[in-house]
């Protein structure tokens, strides 16, 4: 049986032809799939004795959805599909004002072996196939009802352990008679396969690529992740630099911040000397809590972007899954507030995240903390309110409401009135009420339990995915 969805428009032309039909068949079934029909009975330009020979002869392919969540801060929509053979991956679409990006997987499981990440933990199960892969595209953007113009592969799996089959995707999605996402709009993530890079600078495609640097010295990258042993991060670097003389395209470099392990200024002060000479971009990502790793998420995510932004070099904070949290006892945003001349810093200046202007500011309650707002700004002066009491304005052009930490203005710990509550629950000593922080922790426990880990173990069924 021939996974029909796999084939290219050449190969697909071929196979009608092999079945007795004309060539321009194969541009009508072409087209069929990649408008995400399910059975050969929804082709209904095709006769229905074809339609009976590919019945007959080949299969399309046709995840279903295991689980589906939806965030209430963004709109992010987070799925589990389950597979033909019951094996399971995730799916990530993110709404962005320049519009809606899908991140996919290429592999079940990974076998890379990286010590901070989930994904690896059961090891790699079995490739994708170029139809399972085009089909979190497609059954992504049929279910959601949002139009994908971007894709990120960054999902579980290591796209260059997989090269070929990320190739005949990328050619298929880029097909005029297919999705026709541009090459320029996907982003392909690898954790440092030279050859696999070298390739890629050959074939100088437009798309961009990403590398997971995640340590600059050859000594910690070996700890955290195993590809360094066969390819040590000198090595990695010097491809980089090549690919970026082949192609001309800036490459990203995903860095999540572990704490003690990579967080340290002498690491930003290295990266920046490596990358000098070519364009680059890091993106620092927030580490994810996994239960099974000994390594915690870094507390020098604001240090450390800056100390690299001193060395000219642009550095961004991803954005996590869970945005909303409570403020620590011992964080600026737990004890009163301190006066602070105009234009001083913050408590904390190391829990300052940086935020994603081009996310769209949501709709909804107005107790939501967004960009930081509960890790040491000022109430007055600062980035929150300007000191006249006018409302400083969002990202989007709305009120910004991040130092609204409770629900209605005035409102007493107990639930009463209490005009000394009147700035959305914080008091005039400048720490939050225990309305808010109780509202806050509610909330943050809602979102832990809506996550869901990278990769389970081997088989991947959707039975392994039971909430705990």
């Amino acid at each position: 049986m021939t996974d029909l969805k796999s084939l290219t428009l050449p190969e697909m032309t071929a196979f009608l032809q092999s079945l007795g039909e004309p060539a321009f068949r194969g541009r009508q079934v072409f087209t069929w799939l990649h408008r995400g029909v399910t059975d050969f009975d929804g082709m209904t330009n095709l006769s229905k004795s074809l339609r009976e020979k590919l019945k007959e002869t080949s299969f399309i392919t046709a995840p279903q959805v295991a689980r589906k969540q939806v965030s209430r801060l963004d709109g992010t929509i987070k799925y589990l599909w389950e597979l033909s053979d019951g094996n399971c991956i995730e799916t990530v679409l993110m709404q962005y004002h320049h519009g809606n990006t899908v991140c996919i997987s290429s592999q079940v499981g990974c076998r890379m072996g990286c010590a901070f990440c989930a994904s690896t933990i059961a090891g790699k199960v079995r490739d994708l196939t170029p139809a399972e892969m085009l089909d979190q595209v497609l059954f992504t953007q049929k279910d959601s009802g949002l139009p994908v113009s971007n894709i990120v592969l960054m999902g579980i799996g290591e796209p260059l352990d997989n090269l070929d089959t990320v190739l005949k995707f990328l050619e298929l999605v880029n097909h005029p008679d297919g999705m026709n996402i541009g090459m320029r709009h996907i982003s392909l993530s690898t954790c440092g396969i030279v050859p696999g890079i070298r390739r890629l600078a050959e074939l100088e495609l437009q798309l961009t690529l990403s590398v997971s640097l995640h340590a600059p010295d050859s000594e910690t990258r070996s700890k955290i992740m195993p590809i360094n042993r066969a390819y040590d991060v000198e090595e990695l670097f010097r491809a980089c630099h090549d690919y970026f003389d082949k192609t001309g395209r800036r490459i990203s470099f995903e860095y999540a911040m572990i704490d003690g392990v990579n967080d340290h200024d002498w690491q930003a002060d290295l990266i920046a000397r490596k990358l000098r000479g070519m364009p680059g971009h890091v993106n620092l990502i927030p580490l994810n809590d996994v239960v099974e790793s000994p390594y915690k998420p870094s507390r020098r995510i604001g240090a450390f972007q800056k100390r690299l932004e001193s060395h000219g070099i642009t550095a961004t904070v991803r954005r996590s899954w869970v945005e909303i949290s409570t403020p620590p006892a011992d964080s600026s945003a737990g004890r009163p507030w301190k006066k602070r001349r105009k234009g001083s810093v913050p408590n904390e200046p190391n829990e300052r995240l940086g935020h994603d202007r081009h996310r769209p500011c949501p709709e909804g309650e107005p107790g939501r903390l967004r960009h930081g707002a509960a890790h040491g700004l000022r109430p007055h002066g600062g980035r929150g309110v300007r000191r006249h009491g006018r409302p400083r304005r969002g990202p989007c052009g709305q009120p910004d409401r991040r130092l609204r930490l409770s629900g209605g203005a005035g409102e007493a710990p107990d639930g009463g009135s209490d005009p000394s509550a009147a700035a959305g629950g914080i008091r005039p000593g400048g720490s939050p009420g225990q309305s808010a922080i109780q509202a806050e922790a509610e909330r943050r426990e809602e979102c832990r339990n809506m996550a869901l880990p990278w990769c389970p173990p081997s088989p991947m069924t959707a039975a392994w995915w039971s909430p705990t």
